[in-house]
């Protein structure tokens, strides 16, 4: 039986994760086996570069906080080493890095993830990686704005020009 002081230290960590969760915009939970230190200091590091918190905690532990939060549907992912990474204002980026790693180390799999209140399985996080991202999308939208307004303007421009050839010189 663990001491009192290992087991509020335990509950401490649950809670804390669990509060990550429920204050998230998105979360993956990734297997997290057969990779290199190099590959898990560059894939940390991107995942704080992006504002992505991520953990790798006993599949008991993650279990509870994701109950606690809303998601205990998440327990049946919970075989073997696992990771989580929970982003708290960007839905996209946490899949977006999973994704990227788990395409290059094979023994690196996403298994689940949640966005918005839903549980995804590996192929709705996967999905939502493929997403562009905000600027992107941003970009795409003004773009589409802009199409139309630029050929009113062109058209406008051409009337203009054409009105000015039409009145005589003044001489």
């Amino acid at each position: 039986m663990p001491s009192s002081k290992i087991l509020a230290e335990k509950q401490a960590l649950v809670a804390s994760l669990a509060e990550q969760i429920k204050g998230a915009a998105a979360g993956v939970l990734v297997k997290y086996e057969g990779i290199t230190v190099e590959d898990d200091t560059k894939l940390r590091a991107a995942l704080r570069a992006a504002g992505v918190a991520y953990s790798v905690k006993k599949n008991s532990m993650i279990g509870r906080a994701c109950e606690e939060a809303g998601y205990g549907d998440m327990k049946q992912y919970l075989t073997g080493m696992n990771g989580i990474a929970v982003s708290a204002s960007d839905p996209i980026a946490a899949a977006k890095i999973m994704k990227e790693y788990a395409d290059k180390i094979d023994t690196f799999e996403i298994k689940a993830g949640f966005v918005d209140g839903e549980l995804l399985d590996a192929n709705g996080v996967i999905a939502l990686a493929e997403i562009p991202g905000k600027d992107v999308l941003i970009a795409r939208l003004l773009g589409s704005m802009m199409g139309p307004l630029n050929g009113f303007a062109r058209c406008l421009q051409a009337i203009i020009d054409k009105q000015g050839e039409e009145t005589p010189a003044e001489a």
